[in-house]
């Protein structure tokens, strides 16, 4: 990886250059006098540009971080494990290639920022069986010694080692490990008075500042400081991203260590940066406080996580879908395919419904009901309001138990020749004539380039299931239902459609 960072450069080679602070302003005619700040003072922080009327309120503040860090910092640990090279289940194994010369597609963000690579420390390749390390961040939540850290720190350690900001070191056990938020609970025994930490009730602003203490380059108890800069990011890590994004720098090594607000609570887990460079670019993402309790509590209580399941395949509804189904709002999350089984098609629940909203709380889209959903428990009933076939329905179901995995698969023979249908840019043909298509829909076997359905994603291969929400079987099925769209004063149709991977829902206006 190009412009890695280093730790183990001695110190009589490293070159700290220091950094110029530009303070720019406008002084008023009026003769207002610039201040030069004093040296514990932070550009732009609490006691810069203060108004006359706010200086009796300020005076009290004080003037950096220092006491919340003396409060916070001796609950944060470092966690050092230990891995079996050849264990080849390890996703420490299968993804932390920090000695690589070339970035992988995935290393922009870079989530497993913990470990020093597949090499040894220096670079050399490792012999069969030798034991790698890796080095993360923890933080204890509780006096008796229970410690949250990124189940990627952690996953398939042979020996888990913490070692306190007083450089106290203690052998540690793994409780329970969650991969799909990457969380995991650890437990140091035999003492019942450890440092700790409690999450925040309060969900954070956008602006508020935040403290990141943790681990980075295993230079340990590195404390660093900024503001939260969005809220509910989305990395494609998987259905449940809902990610804190803040400033303050974290780097390798800060994997699994507390972001704090200013009164000394955790308000999320730091867990991945974007990073071209290997290095902090000021963009990093934190796991909520909110998603972290109910996790490690399920952890605490039974080693693993639990969450519902309704069974559906769903996607967001975009403008042109809510304007295709006759939806005043592009908000909910429509249902590409109810799984067979499933509680959802056991309440009768059916493709091209769009979820509105679940027990009364409206669903902005399809990660906002996946999240929901995940935070129920098996077996709990749910009320959900539907859009179905234009009208509005509820239904009344209890949620399944998430499975493992969860996969759709179709198979799509090659193309026949069909007739063409000029208003999409396709030419079709019945299912049932296209050897593995299948009996239901029809297949698309050539896609005009330039037509509005290739600019929706579209290709050859794909079976169109319906059309408007009719059931297609033959080419006249689909003219006859582009005609009714396009008479509804409809400027898109709504195309049921399925691939190799899945089935999904595609709006298409008319060209």
């Amino acid at each position: 990886m190009n412009d890695r960072v280093n730790s183990d450069i001695p110190t009589s080679r490293r070159i700290l250059r220091p950094r110029r602070l530009a303070l720019l302003g406008t002084v008023a005619a009026l003769g207002v006098a610039v201040l030069a700040a004093s040296p514990g003072s932070l550009p732009f922080g609490p006691n810069s540009f203060i108004a006359p009327a706010q200086a009796a309120e300020s005076a009290t503040t004080p003037p950096g971080f220092g006491d919340l860090v003396s409060k916070v910092k001796p609950a944060v640990i470092s966690v050092r494990v230990k891995i079996d090279q050849d264990n080849d289940k390890s996703a420490m194994l299968q993804q932390n290639r920090m000695d690589q010369d070339e970035d992988s597609p995935g290393d922009q963000f870079s989530r497993q920022f913990g470990f020093r690579g597949p090499g040894g420390m220096n670079g050399m390749p490792r012999q069969r069986h030798q034991m790698i390390t890796g080095e993360g961040s923890g933080f204890f939540i509780s006096a008796d010694g229970y410690a949250v850290t990124n189940n990627h720190v952690v996953d398939h350690a042979e020996s888990v080692q913490v070692t306190m900001d007083d450089g106290t070191s203690y052998t540690a056990k793994v409780v329970g490990t969650d991969p799909k938020t990457d969380l995991a609970l650890i437990k140091v025994d035999g003492k019942k008075d450890f440092p700790f930490v409690k999450f925040s009730d309060q969900k954070p602003r956008i602006g508020d500042w935040v403290v990141a203490v943790g681990n980075p380059f295993g230079l340990g108890g590195t404390v660093t400081a900024g503001i939260v800069s969005a809220s509910g990011r989305d990395i494609g890590n998987g259905p449940y991203d809902d990610f804190i994004q803040i400033d303050a720098p974290i780097n390798k090594g800060n994997s699994g260590g507390p972001a704090f607000d200013m009164t000394g609570n955790v308000i999320g887990v730091n867990t991945a940066i974007f990073s071209p460079s290997g290095g902090s670019v000021g963009i990093g993402f934190d796991i909520p406080a909110s998603t972290a309790k109910l996790v490690v509590a399920q952890l605490k209580d039974k080693g693993a996580v639990t969450r519902g399941w309704l069974g559906v395949q769903v996607q967001p509804v975009t403008a042109e879908i809510a304007d295709s189904l006759g939806l005043k709002e592009a908000r909910g999350a429509i249902v590409d395919n109810p799984q067979d089984g499933s509680p959802a098609a056991k309440a009768g629940i059916e493709a091209g419904d769009v979820i509105t909203s679940v027990n009364g709380t409206a669903v902005k889209d399809s990660r906002d009901l996946a999240r929901t959903i995940a935070t129920l428990a098996p077996g709990s009933s749910v009320k959900l309001d539907l859009f179905h076939k234009g009208d509005s329905k509820t239904v009344t179901l209890a949620l399944g138990e998430l499975p493992n995995e969860q996969q759709a698969k179709a198979d799509v023979g090659k193309e026949q020749p069909g007739s063409g249908t000029p208003r999409l840019g396709l030419a079709l043909a019945p299912a049932g004539d296209v050897q593995g298509a299948g009996q239901k829909g029809v297949v698309v076997t050539e896609v005009d380039p330039q037509g509005p359905a290739a600019q929706r994603g579209i290709q050859t291969g794909d079976v169109i299931l319906n059309v408007g929400g009719k059931a297609v079987a033959n080419v006249g099925d689909v003219r006859s239902e582009l005609a009714q769209a396009k008479s509804s004063g409809k400027r898109s149709v709504l195309l049921q459609v399925k691939n190799a991977q899945a089935t999904r829902f595609v709006a298409v206006p008319f060209a």
